[in-house]
């Protein structure tokens, strides 16, 4: 009943947003901006975020190979591609990683340790959403002549902080595991047990440090990736939006829609960029053209996801044991 509560108070919390916010606008100019889209430029966008989730999953790929765990890559898209539609078209973004822990925890011989990667990979990704948000405000400043809707100290303090708390989790695991302790006394065993393989999964990527760098080089290629996607997607639409300006917002609304307040981030999604474009001076249809064209576009891929699954469900099927006919 709680489950089906929370879920209830997020569409709640998503319909009324969305209402609001399409009260407060023209809804024909709207219209008429989504109406005259550039469709090749739409389908750039498309095969940019391909690009975007094939160089994902190559970093969820190193992440398990610094862990010694062996899965082809292929595998591992075809399970971030079902994550997607589970992100997508469920309450919250937890489903996929559920999804992408289940794929892997066999292979890697523990779910603590296939839930560590998955962290991990979380972490990273996090830390370059803020860091491309960073640059991108302290380049859009000189823009807007300093009038920002929001100061790159305040994200450079963040990205900064972020360092600060994963920094002495990797480098050092046995002081990270002794802060984690006083958690045993829940279950002495059970948590005791996920202690100390979650020490060895980060001890293992302390000694392969290289490995980290090259994920969080990916994780900025990943975001920047998506700045280039909303920025063709505002070029479909033919929106005067400047690219620096979207290296901020594009990443914060992506930090925003990890709040669990909200269904699939709907209404919180474009509440966040009619907030910035109205502290830059832009209209507030552009701001709402662009948020919902840009994730249409991403429910659209998402659908992929869904034949992967159906396809597995089907193999999974075709080879489970039949009892004899009698």
């Amino acid at each position: 009943m709680r489950r089906y509560a929370l879920l209830v108070l997020k569409l709640g919390v998503s319909t009324a947003l969305l209402a609001v916010l399409f009260s407060s606008i023209d809804v024909g100019t709207l219209w008429e901006t989504a109406r005259r889209a550039y469709l090749p430029w739409l389908a750039l966008a498309m095969g940019l975020y391909t690009i975007n989730m094939v160089a994902t999953s190559w970093r969820w790929y190193v992440l398990l190979e610094a862990q010694q765990v062996r899965i082809d890559r292929r595998s591992l898209f075809g399970s971030l591609l079902v994550a997607a539609f589970f992100n997508n078209f469920l309450p919250s973004n937890i489903g996929g990683d559920v999804i992408r822990i289940g794929d892997t925890a066999s292979r890697a011989g523990s779910k603590t340790l296939a839930t560590t990667v998955v962290l991990v990979d979380r972490g990273l990704g996090l830390m370059a959403l803020v860091f491309v948000a960073a640059v991108g405000a302290t380049i859009a400043v000189a823009t807007h002549h300093g009038a920002m809707p929001i100061w790159p100290a305040w994200l450079w303090a963040g990205f900064l902080m972020g360092v600060a708390i994963a920094g002495p989790a990797v480098f050092a695991p046995a002081a990270f595991s002794r802060v984690l302790r006083p958690l045993m006394v829940f279950h002495p065993e059970w948590v005791g047990d996920r202690i100390e393989k979650l020490t060895g999964a980060l001890a293992r990527f302390r000694e392969t440090p290289g490995a980290l760098l090259r994920c969080f080089c990916a994780a900025i290629f990943v975001q920047a990736t998506m700045v280039v996607y909303y920025f063709a997607v505002a070029y479909a639409l033919r929106l005067d939006v400047g690219f620096w300006d979207l290296s901020v917002i594009v990443p914060i609304s992506f930090v925003v829609q990890m709040l669990p307040i909200s269904f699939g981030g709907h209404g919180v999604r474009e509440l966040t960029f009619l907030t910035y474009f109205a502290g830059i001076g832009q209209p507030k249809e552009a701001a709402i053209a662009m948020s919902l064209t840009a994730q249409a576009l991403i429910l659209l891929f998402s659908l992929s996801g869904a034949a992967v699954y159906m396809s597995r469900a089907h193999r999974a099927h075709r080879h489970a044991p039949h009892p004899h006919r009698v």
